[in-house]
């Protein structure tokens, strides 16, 4: 279990046993059915406070194979779904939180190669026996582990809009994240599911369609980017 790699299931069980806690997992019965599919791409575009990170941390939970999900989801809806567990703890997660990488950097690609060390560094520290073509990239690495286990991952994706609030005039900063994201993501046999979470939606953003394989689910509040 790693940082970014197999997160875990702690921080969705900190939200399941808080005073107040509204089971989502319904969500998992629709990510099990786009799973490995060309519907393979989810996002959720919803205000603050809507539990967007609640629901990332349910995914990682579920699909993480070193979380015993039978004993995490016992208790809520999904476990009356006896064909959905067939996809439960089956899979490396990979959970990413851009905010937190933006913060720590100044420029989009310092960033973008931030996130490549942290996420190489794990799925190294995990696989490391393996043949490799370049262990300094992060998307050829992917490619490479799942060439020899057959095993797709799962990349949850929260606070992917962050980059467009911290630089909403920086056009070229824009394109260059959007480039990444879809050379990262897009038509990968390496990925059974990307989810992403945001505030605003896709199409506020994705000027060159670098995301149009993204199922988009919204809940739009009127000048949410000052508000929310």
């Amino acid at each position: 279990m790693g940082l970014y790699l197999n997160p875990g299931a702690e921080a969705f069980l900190e939200a399941v046993n808080s005073e107040i806690y509204v089971d989502k997992t319904g969500l998992i019965r629709y990510t099990n059915k786009v799973l490995k599919t060309q519907q393979k791409y989810v996002c959720v575009s919803r205000p603050r406070r809507f539990g967007k990170s609640i629901a990332a941390n349910m995914i990682c939970a579920y699909y993480d194979r070193t979380v015993d999900g039978k004993a995490v989801f016992r208790d809520l809806q999904i476990a009356d779904s006896p064909d959905d567990r067939e996809q439960q703890s089956q899979y490396d997660v990979l959970r990413i939180n851009m905010q937190e990488f933006l913060s720590r950097t100044h420029d989009i690609r310092t960033m973008i190669s931030r996130l490549n060390q942290a996420v190489l560094w794990d799925v190294l520290g995990e696989y490391p026996d393996f043949r490799y073509f370049d262990k300094t990239d992060m998307i050829r690495t992917l490619a490479d582990i799942y060439s020899q286990t057959k095993r797709p991952f799962i990349i949850v994706i929260d606070e992917w809009d962050c980059i467009f609030r911290e630089y909403p005039h920086d056009k070229d900063a824009q394109r260059q994240y959007l480039d990444f994201l879809r050379d990262w993501l897009k038509d990968k046999t390496y990925i059974a599911l990307a989810y992403m979470t945001g505030i605003l939606p896709i199409r506020e953003y994705d000027t060159h369609f670098a995301l149009q394989m993204f199922t988009e689910f919204s809940i739009e509040v009127p000048n949410c980017q000052e508000n929310c």
